[in-house]
This record gives C-alpha cells, structure tokens and sequence, in this order.
C-alpha cells in the first residue's frame, strides 16, 4: 500500500474510532451503520467497474443471497450466526462463478443487461419462494462474537467500519499488486493485454468473484443488523443505488466507493424536509452531480489538493 493510501486510511480510522464518542445519538449511529454496509458493496463494484472495466447491475442480487442464506441458516437451522455468514458468501461466491463465466464474455451495455437480469432473478426467487413471501420474515438472530451478542449501535457500528477498513486494507494492497496492475492494463486494451500473456478471463473472473464477496457479505451484515428481511431491499432500485454511489463518489479510487456511499445514504436522509417533493429534489442533485462533477467528488478533491501543492 501506498504511504497516502496507509495515513488516509489511519486517520480515517482515528475518525470512526472517536464518532460515537462524540455524536451518542442512536440515530446518527444506525445511519453510520447503513453507509459503512453500503459502502462494502460499492467497493466491490469500484473494483470491478473501475479497474477492472465490467459494468454491473447486479450487485442487490449477491447482496440478497447474503442476507437471506445466512438469515435462514441461523434462524431455521439452528447454525452459529458467523457460521452462517461465512456460508452465505461461499454460496454466493459459487453462483457468482456461474454467472461470470458466460456473462463476462460480454462487453460494454450486454454485460450490464446480464447482470441486470440476474439480479432481477434473485429478487423474483426471494420474491415468490424465499421464507414469508413478498411480506418478508424477522427474528433474524443477532452477531454473536465469542459468546457476547451485539445489542447496541454501538457495537454494531464498530463492528461494521472494522470491516470496511479491512476490506480498504486489503482492497488497496490488491490494486497496488501485480493483479491490480493487470486488472488496469485489462481495462486499458484487452487485446494489449492479452498479447503480454496477462490470461484475462481468469482474472475477470476472480475480481467479479471478489465483488459478490464484499455484496454478500454486507448482506449477510445487513441482515443480521435489522433482523428482519423483505425483497423489496434487494431490487433493481438497490443495484442502481450502488452504481450512483460509485458514480458519484469516483469510479477511479476506492475511497469514492465510501465517499458514494455515504452520499446516497444520508441524501435521503437531508431531504425528508421536502416530503413529496424529496424524490424529486433527490433526482436533480444527482442529476447535477453527474452533469458537472463527471469523474466523482473523490478525483475532483484530489485534483484541487494537487492544484493546491503546486501553489
């Protein structure tokens, strides 16, 4: 990792580290909560649009399967929650190789259209077969780590960011490697690429592997968080949010995957005041910011902080 990459990510933890000490509203927490578990699914898609150049509208369907294999495994089969999330991504990980292998032969507007179709399907599954219907089911259990059950957004809130700062760790030593290289040269020309001996549709593969890693698992959190599931979380609606998040945010670096992240969550937030009127001033400010702010809030920052050196 890169040593801007290494202080950001410090003091960035210093700041998750001291929030709840001094923001103690539950609110505020619950809210940190929603856009560190968004934000696990947007780096995964930053990663896999970004550098590796697939689009994808799918991400709610990985995000899905997390959350409701390991609800039904903990709640109907009687399984230790963490056993049950580790076991919802594995799940989701195969399918993901499933769906990759024929999908990622596509390109461009047909590989969006494949993943926009196979999270429509999840959503229609969980839909019409998954536990309590459209309607949904609850008593999800809680996180449980060594035998002490979170009980307070406290707990939870920590626990979350801990894994989204891993998951930064990791991601940034990833895309700083030899892989990450290869993943940018594929993005750059697949047939440049190819001719150097880089095999790209093993490492396709691999980076859509990781990306329902990080969805799944934010969906195993999520579900074991609000302890109650219902298909209208994991729609279509959910891909598209995830994709304006890394839109926004910056599609080049993964900070803009958090930085999106906590955008579009606490956009909706801000606007409860308009009422009525709150989707629609939701859609302009978007709107706005894809018009004018193209390459994401994150390189626009970094750029005006060159900017700012070179004075």
């Amino acid at each position: 990792m890169k040593k801007d990459n290494a202080l950001t990510i410090f003091v960035f933890s210093l700041l998750i580290l001291i929030f709840p000490l001094i923001y103690k509203d539950t609110y505020l927490l619950t809210i940190g909560i929603f856009i560190g578990i968004n934000a696990l699914v947007a780096i995964g898609l930053t990663i896999l649009m970004g550098y590796a150049g697939q689009i994808s509208i799918g991400q709610a369907g990985f995000y899905g399967i997390g959350a409701y294999v390991s609800a039904i495994l903990s709640l109907y089969f009687g399984l230790p929650v963490l056993l049950s999330m580790l076991l919802a991504i594995v799940v989701a990980c195969i399918v993901s190789i499933f769906i990759a292998i024929p999908a990622l032969r596509l390109k461009g507007h047909y590989l969006a259209v494949a993943t926009l179709g196979f999270g429509e399907i999840v959503y229609l599954i969980l839909n019409e077969w998954g536990p309590g219907g459209p309607s949904g089911f609850g008593d999800i259990p809680r996180i449980s780590l060594f035998g002490y059950t979170f009980t307070t957004s406290y707990e939870y809130f920590y626990f979350v960011w801990s894994i989204v700062i891993i998951v930064m760790i990791f991601s940034f030593n990833l895309i700083n490697s030899m892989t990450g290289k290869a993943l940018k040269a594929i993005h750059g020309s697949e047939t440049a690429s190819a001719t150097v001996g880089i095999n790209i549709v093993k490492l396709k593969i691999k980076v859509f592997i990781l990306s329902a890693f990080y969805a799944s698992m934010a969906g195993a959190i999520y579900a074991h968080y609000v302890t109650f599931l219902s298909p209208s979380s994991f729609s279509l609606f959910y891909s598209v949010m995830v994709l304006m998040m890394v839109v926004v945010g910056g599609i080049s670096n993964l900070w803009g995957g958090v930085v999106g992240a906590f955008i579009i969550t606490i956009l909706p937030e801000l606007l409860r005041g308009f009422k009525e009127l709150d989707v629609l001033v939701y859609g302009i400010i978007l709107t706005i910011a894809l018009l004018f702010v193209r390459k994401g809030f994150v390189p626009l920052i970094l750029e005006g902080y060159r900017r700012w050196l070179q004075k």
